[in-house]
């Protein structure tokens, strides 16, 4: 049975999150969302229509390709360090490689927040981030004698590849990994999983630059020539459907699965005792969605809930902001936790939870019954 990442979180949409979206296909009359019938001069949410545009092209522009580009040039970094490593395995080498992985990683999960377009049509979330790592399987294509490159790692099932295959040849326990213990097969096997991590991180940022596929104009675009989304509307709606997945996952996939099983093996980024940062950087990536923001600032979904309705646009992002600093008020590492700090364990969930029904109750509401430009 394959253990990735989908199957891990099980697909996490609760009740709310398939009410929701039955809502989008009966309010769209089951053929698609925002048409030119939607785009009165008055919505339904009161006041006049709302143009999109600087939004959309801020979510595309400044946060995704942006947040996909910082992703790559970090993955260029580790797979640096971790050449550097090869050639000269130390201590201080392996800390460095295991800080750059950590620095690749911030990125990568705050991008959960816009898991559609390329990243999934084109497989790439499941070969960077499915865990948890087969072990048994991944021993033995170390014992063996199988040719390691970047190819060959294409080529292996999606749990002996991407981040936490990297994570558990760097780490194993925290950052306790003794250099001298790393073994040649294992250091060939890390150069060329990590190279093919990068070649992936590539893909994904030239799926959405102009340079390249540009899905972002796409998403930019909407209502005008693109030729995935039809309106604004459609745009708007996937933004926050996006947020939600990823706010269903944390609360009701990445924390509350090895809660309630008791279960470490469970635990995402266990062999780098990154987890509770990992969490923390999945809410991030809501905070940038909706803000407009990641290395720069531009108009985000708070501007058009902001015109509609002041107080859910305060009242969103402090649960927001509450969300990561209780995830933050974990003790770590979190595989601990689960056992022995359950009541803050549990805080969390329920913090990240009230952020998705927000997104969900709320803020998709506002979403479908408004008219955009």
């Amino acid at each position: 049975m394959k253990f990735d990442r989908y199957l891990t979180k099980f697909y996490c949409f609760t009740l709310s999150t398939l009410l929701a979206l039955s809502i989008c296909l009966i309010g769209c009359g089951l053929v698609g969302c925002g048409n030119d019938d939607d785009d009165d001069d008055d919505d339904g949410a009161g006041g006049s229509a709302f143009d999109a545009s600087t939004t959309l092209d801020t979510f595309a522009n400044k946060v995704v390709l942006a947040t996909y580009t910082d992703l790559d040039n970090k993955a260029g970094d580790l797979l640096s360090a971790v050449k550097v490593l090869a050639g000269n395995t130390n201590q201080a080498s392996l800390g460095q490689a295991q800080a750059a992985w950590k620095a690749t990683r911030k990125p990568w999960e705050q991008s959960e927040a816009f898991l559609f377009g390329p990243v999934d049509t084109q497989g790439l979330d499941p070969a960077l981030d499915s865990w948890p790592v087969n072990k048994v399987d991944l021993n033995a294509v170390l014992a063996s004698g199988q040719a390691l490159t970047s190819a060959s790692i294409d080529a292996l099932e999606d749990t002996l590849k991407g981040f936490h295959t990297i994570e558990y040849l760097l780490f194993r326990d925290g950052d306790q990994r003794k250099a001298a213990d790393i073994i040649p097969r294992e250091l060939e096997y890390l150069a060329a999983t990590t190279e093919h991590l990068k070649s992936k991180t590539a893909q994904l940022r030239n799926a959405w630059a102009a340079s390249g596929e540009n899905y972002a104009a796409e998403v930019a675009d909407a209502g005008i020539s693109s030729t995935i989304y039809k309106s604004q509307k459609d745009a708007m709606q996937e933004m926050v459907n996006g947020m939600i997945v990823i706010a269903d996952e944390v609360a009701n996939g990445k924390i509350s699965d090895p809660l309630n099983e008791q279960d470490t093996t469970l635990v995402e980024s266990q062999f780098s005792f990154n987890s509770i940062t990992d969490f923390q950087d999945n809410i991030r990536g809501i905070q940038n969605v909706y803000m407009g923001k990641f290395s720069a600032d531009g108009q985000g979904l708070n501007e058009f809930v902001n015109g509609k309705a002041a107080d859910l646009d305060a009242r969103f992002q402090t649960e927001v902001q509450s969300a990561i600093d209780t995830i933050g008020a974990i003790p770590d590492p979190f595989r601990d936790a689960i056992i022995g700090q359950r009541d803050a364990v549990q805080a969390a969930i329920d913090a990240v939870s009230t952020v998705q029904q927000t997104l969900e109750n709320d803020i998709l509401k506002l979403v479908l019954d408004s008219n955009f430009d």
